[in-house]
């Protein structure tokens, strides 16, 4: 009996961290051309070289800053408004690189990791941006959600990031398994409680994602830049005081924007000028302009 309760609770604690590492398919919501706006569609390496990923691309004026967008779990480069900032941007003048993280819309993958292995994509942006001739002090990265947490792990890694703005970043990963849990599989806490540890530990062992490794909260502490933080107060999926840690623990300087009355992700849907208005003023702060 012991060992069938043993087998059973491994094949358990397996099947809880491969469900965590699926996600279902996220059809496109618009596309640049909706806005009228002219876009290249691109296929890049995610900079570890394990999977190719597809995007648009935005040409801004020569001397704005180029954006890279990071989108949240399950949405794809469409999900929370992007598309529709990614163009309200471009008039601006800037340039934006939209992509699908690994497991995502068009690009190659099957797994996801909450940002762990989606930083080596975001990575790969920021390298294909180089590579096409854009100089690194003109790049920016926007983040929502899991897109958030990612860019905060990546700008550790490349020094040659210089602004970062962060839509609901979470804090630390391992804060949020069990709210996660419930949210991606419908299982109650009280029950999936007993299996965590053993399926952090398979998702180390069989897909190489560190719990413990996913912490924004200390990766923004590495940085000698000031970064912009954004989350809505009713946000039930990601707690604003994740965002409040993120923020307390960034360089002086930094900027935190609570957008009151608005759930997960929802800052841009619900405040289109002055969200487009404050990440604008971020980047030209941060990454500047020799226009006008």
């Amino acid at each position: 009996m012991a060992l069938i309760l043993s087998v059973l609770y491994l094949l358990f604690s397996y099947m809880m961290a491969s469900g965590m590492t699926k996600v279902g398919e996220a059809e496109f919501q618009d596309s640049p051309s909706d806005y009228g706006a002219a876009f290249e569609s691109v296929r890049f390496m995610s900079r570890r070289g394990d999977v190719k990923l597809d995007g648009w691309y935005l040409r801004g004026h020569e001397r704005m800053p180029t954006l890279i967008f990071c989108h949240g779990i399950e949405v794809g480069r469409t999900g929370d408004g992007l598309t529709e900032l990614a163009t309200t941007l471009n008039r601006r003048g800037f340039g934006v690189l939209q992509f699908d993280f690994r497991g995502h819309g068009l690009s190659e993958g099957k797994r996801v990791s909450s940002g762990w292995h989606e930083r080596m994509d975001a990575l790969g942006a920021y390298d294909f941006l180089v590579e096409r001739g854009v100089p690194s002090c003109h790049i920016g990265l926007h983040g929502v959600s899991m897109g958030a947490g990612a860019l905060c792990l990546a700008a550790a890694e490349e020094r040659g990031i210089r602004a970062l703005s962060l839509d609901t970043p979470y804090a630390r990963a391992s804060d949020l398994i069990l709210r996660e849990v419930k949210f991606r599989t419908g299982l109650p806490g009280w029950f999936t409680l007993a299996f965590v540890p053993c399926a952090v530990f398979l998702a180390q062992r069989i897909f190489d994602i560190s719990l413990e490794g996913m912490s924004p909260e200390t990766a923004v502490a590495e940085l000698d830049f000031p970064v912009l933080v954004i989350h809505g107060t009713e946000d039930s999926r990601i707690p604003p005081d994740h965002s409040r840690r993120v923020f307390d623990a960034s360089p002086e300087g930094s900027r935190l924007w609570v957008v009151e009355g608005v759930a997960h992700a929802e800052s841009f849907v619900e405040n289109k000028a002055e969200y487009a208005d404050r990440v604008a003023a971020y980047f030209l702060s941060r990454l500047g302009s020799e226009e006008g």
